[in-house]
Order: C-alpha cells, then sequence, then structure tokens
C-alpha cells in the first residue's frame, strides 16, 4: 500500500461511502448535566458505540477494503494494545482477509479475548521488543500486507469521519475535542473539521505523563516518549507519525494535556452520569472539558468519547 505524505477532505468523503453500512453511525448524545457543569452546549460523539467499541473500526475497514485482491488473499499483519487489534481483526472477518495481530503480553485481557474472538490469530510480545519489529519481521515472512494503527492515509481518512458525522447531525462547533494517541483520530478529525466548520477550534488531548503531541506542537519539532505510564493504554504510542505529524501541526489549533487522576474521575462521572462505559482513552478529550482546562463558556463543543473497551473489574478496583 503505497504511502503519501497528506490526506484531504475527499479521502475523508470516500471513505465515509466505503464504511457506510459496516460501520455503524453512532449517535450525538448530548447531557444537561454537563452543560450545568460546563456552562457549554455539548455534543459527544460516542465511538465506544462503534462496532468492536471504538473508532479504530472506521480506519481499519477503510485501509482493508482498499486492498488488492492479491493482498486480501495473502492477509494482513498489524500491530496494536488493543483497539485497532479488535479492529482490523473484525474488518478482516468482515472482508474475509486473514489477519494476525502483535499485541504486548499485557495487554488488557478483554481486548485479548475479543480479538481472538473476531477470529484473528494473535502474537505476543515481551516488554523487551519492539511492536513495529514483530510485524515488519512477519510481513516480510509470510507476504502479509502490514496495516499500521495511525500513520496511514487510508487509517486516517476513515477516522477523520468520526468529525464528519458529528459535525453533519450537531451542526456547527466552536470547538472539537479529540483524543490524541498516535494523532490518526485527531488528525482525520481536524481536517475535516476546517473543511465542514473552518471556523470550529481543534483541540487534542493527550494523558500528562504521555506529552509527546504535545511537547511536538508546542516545540514545532517531532517529540517522542517511551512507554509512558498511563491508564489511558491507548494513548501510549511512542511519537506521532510521518502521516500524522504534519496534518495535526496544519490543522490542530491547540493541544492540552490531563492526569491518570483527573482522567479517572472523568470517566467514572461519564459511567455514572451518562450510563455509557468508556475507557480511560477514550475519556481524555471529555475530561480536558470537565477539567476546565479551556474556556468552553457559552460554545458549541463536541467531544470524541473515542472507545469503551474496558476490564470493568480491573478498573473498578482504581476507585
Amino acid at each position: 500500500m503505497e504511502m503519501t505524505p497528506m490526506v484531504t477532505f475527499d479521502d475523508v468523503a470516500r471513505a465515509h461511502e466505503r464504511i457506510r453500512g459496516h460501520a455503524h453511525r453512532t449517535p450525538v448524545l448530548t447531557s444537561a448535566t454537563v452543560d450545568a457543569l460546563t456552562g457549554a452546549r455539548v455534543f459527544f460523539k460516542p465511538e465506544n458505540l462503534q462496532r468492536m467499541g471504538a473508532f479504530k473500526f472506521r480506519g481499519a475497514y477503510n485501509a482493508l477494503s482498499q486492498l488488492s485482491p492479491e493482498e486480501k488473499r495473502r492477509g494482513v499483519v498489524a500491530f496494536s494494545s488493543g483497539n485497532h487489534a479488535q479492529a482490523v481483526a473484525l474488518a478482516g472477518k468482515l472482508l474475509q482477509v486473514a489477519a494476525v495481530i502483535v499485541m504486548p503480553e499485557d495487554a488488557p485481557r478483554v481486548k485479548l479475548e475479543a480479538t481472538r474472538g473476531y477470529g484473528a490469530e494473535v502474537v505476543t510480545y515481551g516488554k523487551e521488543e519492539s511492536r513495529e519489529d514483530v510485524a515488519k519481521k512477519l510481513s516480510r515472512e509470510k507476504g502479509l500486507a502490514l496495516i499500521p494503527p495511525y500513520d496511514h492515509p487510508h487509517i486516517v481518512a476513515g477516522q477523520g469521519t468520526a468529525a464528519k458525522e458529528l459535525i453533519e447531525d450537531a451542526g456547527p462547533l466552536d470547538l472539537l475535542l479529540v483524543p490524541c494517541g498516535g494523532g490518526g483520530l485527531l488528525s482525520g478529525c481536524a481536517l475535516a473539521a476546517k473543511h465542514l466548520n473552518p471556523g470550529c477550534r481543534v483541540i487534542g488531548v493527550e494523558p500528562a505523563a504521555g506529552d509527546d503531541a504535545t511537547r511536538s506542537f508546542r516545540t514545532k519539532t517531532l517529540q517522542s516518549v517511551k512507554d509512558p505510564d498511563t491508564i489511558a493504554d491507548g494513548a501510549r504510542t511512542p511519537s506521532l507519525g510521518k502521516v500524522t505529524y504534519p496534518l495535526v501541526m496544519r490543522y490542530v489549533d491547540d493541544m492540552l494535556t490531563v492526569t491518570d487522576a483527573e482522567l479517572l474521575k472523568s470517566m467514572f462521572f461519564l459511567w455514572e452520569r451518562m450510563k455509557i462505559v468508556v475507557e480511560p482513552t477514550g475519556a481524555l478529550a471529555a475530561c480536558a472539558l470537565f477539567e476546565k482546562k479551556l474556556d468552553a463558556k457559552g460554545k458549541r463543543v463536541g467531544v470524541v468519547l473515542s472507545g469503551g473497551n474496558v476490564d470493568v473489574k480491573a478498573i473498578s478496583a482504581l476507585r
């Protein structure tokens, strides 16, 4: 699959046609309690209600559906801590493409089980190994197409469909808050938002322990972080990628960080008050709003809840 340096709104629009009828068009949720708490009019895009429980299905289905017949016959390999793993496994099952997924030994049990449940072969790796290297080796040895978790134009275009739907369904926004790990969701949503709603300020939100994208944004130089210690396992990415970094720099207006303690508080608030199960990474954008990291008073605010694949028993013990 050929890499291109830039993704356009046309790519997002075409991705949206591709995934139509396969991905859920998740609803827009509102909460009078949240509006009162923030002084804003808040519109949530709950991608925890997406197929396999996260936005990742959008990009994975868009990428796999564009493989050549020969690539589909040979199969794919992906590496992921969980949600991209499940997304590629499910997209592979639907498109009849065999999938091998490289996952960390300590990946959340719920994510490992779900990935195997969708029919994928799981290959685990230890802390001392590089997941990219393990995946590249399998790709070479078995002739499998490599589907990276965020740093690919087709992945980015697929993820951008979440913001396209939100703005189409909720109307113009003053602010759009999006979780950030490797930047696939953030860059895709930012370019979609700027096309449909040029006046919208797009803000990415990271865990404080994994603030590589925030540092990259501030310094205008690509920064990295090694295996950050954060409850937001979906945002433990080492850095933005070759595709996502330029898009973030071009379309994103600001970056914010939240602590793990703040994140857990916001996640449980979403569970208890809005009755939706969101994983820690999925609550990043909402947390920045709830903790008043930005001035949202009187504004129309879009918030992407990126996923809901959480080990409920394990996370409840952290209260």
